[in-house]
Order: structure tokens, then sequence, then C-alpha cells
């Protein structure tokens, strides 16, 4: 006898599998000339603002690119059923599911294509003008998400509704052409960050208490010299930046003197603190909203000990000011939390910072929210339990900020 989760499982299951496939076909329509021409008519649609330049290119461009995608979803889904129903597969009338959603789309291709009233403010919902109200969604494809493939890079991005398929091919995050700043620039994971981002087109730019000009790769960068303390003196520079990584840090390992409690939550907690406050406050358009982010590097120490209780005091103080911010941010916030690697703070580190800045832009790249890097299996179990109570507990006790949306 077929159980209800089953039928639920297959219908799930069939929906999801409609989405690749209308994925696939998106990603098919840049790369394939016969689809590329057709799909073209698509980014000729809309301005910036997601009006559309004329009621005629909008309706064409539905003609010749959404009704044939999404008779291709029809089409798989029907075929994903028969199959199913031929070899009697358990559950095969929950794969119907996928027949109707895959049907849906359909339909309402065809209705903005004919000019029906109402239909794109109805179905095309990833195109709807005015405010952006989220940033970018983790997992399904919103308007700031879908803007970045029209007005970002538009090789990247593919996904319609959920962004599984993104997140699979490192296209859910583009750094061709960002402008990244990487705070703690001189050290060892500042300086493979930025390695790993320029390889991936991103404009590099470093933020350093030290006085000699980085170079990558064997050529200089812009770098840019600060101290803790002074970080509104960056405010102008923040206005110009995509992404902003806050690296800076600094142990104090076995000392506890009232000068190393001072100096580890002044540079690990506030300093970071206050720079993220500014960043923020520099998003303000629907581009903004779109492209800019921050990365939080929190450390493992947020969960395990890392044998110095000042710079686990404070790291944990940091990661939970971010847990906080995330509520209200207007931008997406990634948290990177590191194991122990190699550097100046971290002689004995057991990976190579080089291979921890690879695998952070990797993740970024699948859209990875807490980027966890660390040869200890204990810290990807415990971290999202600790970050989903935390989070929940934030919620439940504090108010959310009616300027700002939460993400």
């Amino acid at each position: 006898m077929i159980t209800l989760a089953t039928l639920m499982a297959m219908g799930f299951g069939s929906m999801v599998s409609v989405e690749l496939v209308r994925d696939s076909y998106h990603v098919l329509s840049h790369t394939l000339p016969p689809l590329s021409r057709l799909h073209a008519w698509h980014h000729r649609v809309f301005r910036p603002d997601y009006t559309p330049t004329s009621d005629t290119i909008y309706r064409q461009a539905h003609w010749y690119h959404d009704v044939p995608e999404a008779t291709v979803m029809v089409t798989f889904s029907l075929l994903l059923w028969w199959t199913m129903f031929s070899f009697t597969i358990p559950g095969y009338w929950g794969a119907g599911l996928g027949c109707f959603y895959a049907s849906f789309y359909l339909v309402s291709a065809v209705a903005r294509a004919s000019g029906v009233e109402g239909a794109d403010q109805l179905t095309d919902l990833t195109h709807l003008p005015g405010p952006f109200t989220r940033a970018p969604a983790p997992w399904l494809v919103n308007q700031s998400y879908h803007w970045r493939h029209h007005f970002d890079n538009q090789n990247a991005y593919y996904c319609g509704v959920i962004s599984v398929l993104d997140r699979l091919m490192g296209t859910a995050l583009s750094l061709k052409g960002k402008k990244v700043a990487v705070t703690g620039a001189s050290g060892s994971l500042g300086r493979s960050l930025l390695s790993a981002l320029q390889t991936q087109g991103a404009k590099v730019i470093a933020l350093t208490s030290s006085p000699e000009e980085i170079e990558i790769n064997g050529s200089p960068i812009k770098t840019i010299v600060w101290q803790v303390g002074q970080e509104s003196e960056l405010a102008l520079e923040l206005e110009k930046i995509d992404i902003l990584i806050l690296n800076h840090g600094i142990n104090v390992h076995g000392a506890r003197t009232e000068e190393a409690i001072s100096r580890s939550y002044e540079v690990n907690a506030f300093s970071s603190w206050r720079l993220l406050e500014l960043f923020l406050a520099t998003v303000k358009t629907n581009e903004q909203i779109a492209k800019k982010e921050v990365w939080v590097n929190t450390s493992e120490a947020e969960v395990n000990p890392a044998f110095s209780p000042l710079y686990e005091l404070s790291k944990r103080t940091l990661g939970d000011l971010v847990t906080l911010r995330r509520l209200d941010a207007p931008c997406v916030i990634r948290k990177l939390i590191l194991g122990p690697f190699k550097s100046n703070l971290n002689p004995i580190g057991i990976m190579s910072a080089e291979w921890v800045g690879k695998q952070i832009v990797n993740l970024a790249q699948r859209d990875v929210r807490n980027i966890v890097v660390t040869v200890n299996p204990l810290t990807m179990l415990s971290f999202p339990v600790k970050e989903f109570f935390v989070s929940s507990y934030f919620k439940l006790f504090s108010k959310s900020s009616s300027s700002t949306h939460s993400l």
C-alpha cells in the first residue's frame, strides 16, 4: 500500500526535477546559438528597475523563450510520469504533481505572451518592478536574486525558482568584476583570499594596518592602510565596495590582563562590528541590495575551544552580533567558520591558508551562507545547531527594525 509520505515525496521530487529541467534549458539558452537567439529577446525586455522596455518585446520574449521552455518542462514531466506508470513504480501518481506544476508555467507563459491583463503581476514574480524588499534569498529565487542574472552577470544565476543548479555549478554568486575588500590583508589568510578572489575575476582591495603595499601573484594591488579605531575613515571607500570581508583579528593566547581583554574585544569583535554597520549603511538601492555582501570570519571558536580563552570569548561575541544583525540586514551576510590553519596567529595550524582561502571562495560561489572549513567533523554538526537555536532565540526576544528587512 502506498503511503501518503511516499506520494508526497514523489510529488516533491517530480517538481524539483521539473525545475532542474527548466534551469538546464536556461543554461543551454546561453550556450547553444539557436536557443541563444531566442533567449536574447528575454534579455531585451527589462530595464534595471524591471520595467519592460515595450509591451511588444515583452510578449515576443515569452513566445520565443518562456513558452518553449515551459513546453519542455511539461514534456519531461509527462515522460517521467509515463515511465513510472509503465514500470509500476510505487507512488507514480504522486509524480503527476510535476505534470500539473509544469502545466501551470506553460499556461501562465501563454497568458503573458497573449497579453492577458494582470497575468504578469500574478505569475512573473521575479520580474516585478519596484523596491526590493529582500536581499537574494538562500534557496528560493526572488527579485533581487534574479536581477543579478539580468544586470550583474548573464552567465550566472540561471535558476528560476530554486537555486539548486546554481549551487551545484558554482554560479550562485558571480565574483567577476566585483570590488572586494579584505581586512587583515597582510596576513596568511588575507593574502590567500585576495589571490583566490582575483583568480575568479574580482577587483581586489587590501585593507591592512601594514604600511607596505601588498602584491598578489607578483603584481601590486590597491592597498589602503587603516588602524583599529579608525573605521569611520573607511566610510567613503565602503560606498564603492561590493563585498567586504572582515578578516582581521589578534590572538593573545594565554594572556588575561586588563589590556589583553580590552585589545581582544576591540580588535576581534567591536572593530568588525563597526565596519559591518558602516557597510550596511551603504546598502540603499535595488542594485546595492542585490550585489553587496559582507563575509565575517568568526572562527571555529564560536563552537569549539581554541585553547585561547580571550580569542574564544571575543570571537563568540562577534559571531553572536553577526547572527543578531543578520535578522535585519539589507544585504547578504556570510559567516566564515574556520578551523586551525597555519598563520602568524597560529603557527601550528593544520590546514594551509591557501587551501582555506580557495575553499571559502568555492563555497561562497555556491551561495553557502555559513561557510565551514575545518578538519573537525564535530564543528560541521554543532555549528548549524548552535546557529539555529541562537538565531531563533534572537528572533523571539528582540524586535526587528522597521527600516530593514530580514534575510
